[in-house]
């Protein structure tokens, strides 16, 4: 018996739940496929949710919040394991997949377990233990997510090699712990183990890490890493990695280099996760990583065939996710909808936390757009000194003449939620009087995008004064 909806959604994660719920918002039947026994994909079982509750459970335990890691701070008990880190904050993982699920059946969404594989354009077989279910649909989103990558040179064996999914499961908290790849994951999860006394090597390729944050901001992430004893090791590839019969593991450096610990995270990018789903049967081919490419739309080579969320790259963030299945949705189903925001935040949970949005510095100075800045540091701020956070900083981007707010970028306690006020900004083209004649809470670390403002048009006053005293 074949089974027949207008929407087969593939993978239960941010983006597959908006786009299955969205569809059937819209009078659509729909079904939704997971090839896991339980509901959430990555973000919810071994990314955004588990990483973030494991940061949470770590601060709690050590009394930090989010203090900086080279201040004082009670030293966490002794033989912990990663595991009963984790397993303090499985409630949270179970109220959230029962909330999805609630949202999914509250819809009327279908499910439906196992792994789905194309049979044709419009036909998926479902591979269930059992038995397995023919899927036919007229319009089909993938939302299948992403797999950390493993490379065939690396002896990865879940005990001292690790992955990021698969280092939630260590069974021991390790000494020492080498880091492979300094991007959001590893920077991540570098700060977390440093906190609770683990010596941290991070090893990253490029000269800074994450080169896609603003200069200033990456530099203070690197200064706070380095003062929290932190080793990062910038500008260094690892040529071989061996798990040495002592127990411990060893990282040979091209520059001639060897680190050694009791583990080895690596988290050098990630795959698409459709090696499995049998795209070649449609003619549908993934990039070298797994990845499919779409049109504005969300569109594959199939006008049918939708893709979205981390499997197309570019952002793979689970709010970008959600989105785009939202809107993609719509798309399958006829429905009129304009285009999400190209304006995105970038939260990072780094300890400080770190956050994002709009231009950064050296963009604007690739594109000669005139620009001033205006900083603001949290000691200037009541809240700031109650939170015991004096390091902390967020800075505003001023275009020079139109006095537009171009970027906003924030590094200490609670940056990733300070950053939706500059979000707002820039979306509506606010300029820096809008801040200077706003009135925040006090006191409030919001009070930071006045100070910032106050800063940098006192600096563009001075650049007005001396142009016109050169025009005279």
């Amino acid at each position: 018996m074949m089974r027949q909806v207008d929407v087969l959604v593939i993978g239960s994660g941010p983006a597959g739940q908006r786009a299955a719920i969205q569809a059937a918002k819209l009078g659509r039947s729909v079904a939704i496929v997971e090839r896991q026994t339980q509901l959430g994909g990555v973000c919810l079982h071994t990314g955004t949710i588990p990483s973030k509750a494991l940061r949470e459970a770590i601060l709690q335990l050590t009394g930090r919040r989010d203090a900086f890691a080279h201040d004082a701070s009670p030293t966490p008990p002794q033989n912990l394991s990663i595991q009963e880190l984790v397993a303090q904050c499985q409630h949270i993982i179970r109220i959230e997949q029962s909330v999805v699920r609630e949202h999914l059946q509250k819809n009327g969404v279908q499910l439906l377990w196992g792994n789905a594989y194309f049979e044709d354009e419009h036909t998926v077989r479902v591979i269930q233990p059992s038995g397995h279910e023919i899927v036919r649909a007229e319009a089909i989103i993938l939302a299948v997510g992403t797999v950390p990558a493993r490379p065939s040179h690396i002896p990865f064996d879940d005990r001292y090699v690790v992955d990021s999914d698969s280092f939630l499961r260590l069974p021991r908290l390790p000494k020492t712990l080498i880091i492979v790849g300094g991007g959001v994951i590893g920077t991540e999860y570098a700060c977390m183990m440093n906190l609770l006394g683990v010596r941290v090597i991070l090893v990253e390729a490029r000269t800074r890490l994450l080169e896609f944050l603003d200069a200033e901001i990456s530099e203070a992430l690197q200064y706070h890493m380095r003062a929290a004893d932190i080793t990062l090791r910038l500008g260094e590839q690892v040529q071989q990695v061996q798990i040495l019969p002592c127990g411990l593991v060893e990282a040979t450096l091209a520059s001639g280099k060897h680190l050694r610990g009791d583990a080895l995270l690596y988290c050098i990018g990630r795959q698409g996760a459709t090696a499995t789903l049998g795209l070649e049967k449609i003619g549908l081919e993934p990039d070298s990583r797994g990845r499919l490419q779409v049109n504005e739309r969300f569109q594959t080579a199939l006008p049918h065939l939708y893709a979205v969320g981390d499997v197309i790259g570019f952002p793979a963030l689970a709010s970008t996710s959600m989105e785009q299945g939202r809107v993609a949705a719509c798309y399958a189903c006829g429905e009129p909808v304009e285009q999400s925001c190209p304006l995105f935040p970038y939260g990072i949970y780094t300890i400080p936390e770190i956050a994002m949005v709009g231009k950064t510095e050296e963009q604007l100075t690739r594109e000669g757009v005139p620009y001033e800045v205006g900083v603001a540091h949290y000691r200037e701020t009541a809240r700031g000194q109650l939170l015991g956070d004096t390091s902390g900083m967020l800075k505003i981007l001023i275009h020079e003449t139109t006095r537009e707010i171009l970027g906003v970028h924030a590094i200490g306690t609670g940056a990733t939620e300070l950053i939706h006020i500059g979000q707002m900004a820039i979306a509506f083209r606010a300029t820096v009087d809008y801040f200077l004649k706003a009135i925040f809470n006090y006191p409030t670390l919001a009070e930071c995008y006045k100070l910032a403002a106050l800063n940098g048009s006192n600096k563009l006053r001075l650049l007005q004064q001396d142009t016109l005293r050169l025009a005279a």
